[in-house]
C-alpha cells in the first residue's frame, strides 16, 4: 500500500494460489489513512455472522482469481457435477468458516462434499467424496 505522499506503507508477498488476508489489508489501510470526517463502522458491524451454508452436496468456496478454482469448476463440469460456489472475498463469513477449516489460512479452493471438508483441489480426495473414485 502506498500512501498519499507515495511512500510505501504495506508490502504483502505471498503465492499466487494464496489470497492475502482482507481483514489485515483492511486493518493496514486504516492506519495508513485514517478517515477523518466520515463515520467509522462499529466492531459489530465489522465481525461476520453465520454462514448460512446453501443446501447443496458440494460446496466449494473460492476466488474468481484463483487457478486451483478454475481446475475444480472444469472438473466438475467435466463430470457433470452440480456444485454451489461460495466467493469468499464477497462474503466474509464464508472465509472466516474457510480459515477454522484451514488452521487459520483462506485456501481456496475449500469443499465441503456430503460433510467432508477438503482444503485445496486435491482431485482423488475429491473423486473419493463424491463416490467416483
Amino acid at each position: 500500500m502506498i500512501d498519499k505522499t507515495c511512500t510505501i506503507r504495506y508490502v504483502d508477498v505471498h503465492d499466487i494460489d494464496q489470497q492475502p488476508d482482507n481483514d489485515e489489508l483492511f486493518r493496514v489501510l486504516g492506519g495508513v489513512e485514517p478517515l477523518r470526517g466520515a463515520v467509522t463502522a462499529r466492531q459489530e458491524d465489522l465481525t461476520p455472522g453465520p454462514v448460512e451454508e446453501p443446501n447443496a452436496e458440494v460446496v466449494m468456496y473460492c476466488t474468481p482469481w484463483c487457478p486451483a478454482c478454475r481446475r475444480a469448476r472444469a472438473f466438475f463440469q467435466e463430470n457433470g457435477i452440480q456444485f454451489v460456489e461460495i466467493d469468499i472475498t464477497r462474503d466474509r463469513a464464508a472465509a472466516q468458516r474457510v480459515r477454522g477449516w484451514a488452521n487459520g489460512n483462506e485456501t481456496t479452493p475449500t469443499f465441503k462434499i456430503k460433510g467432508t471438508i477438503i482444503i485445496d483441489f486435491d482431485k482423488s480426495k475429491v473423486s473419493q467424496a463424491l463416490g467416483i473414485a
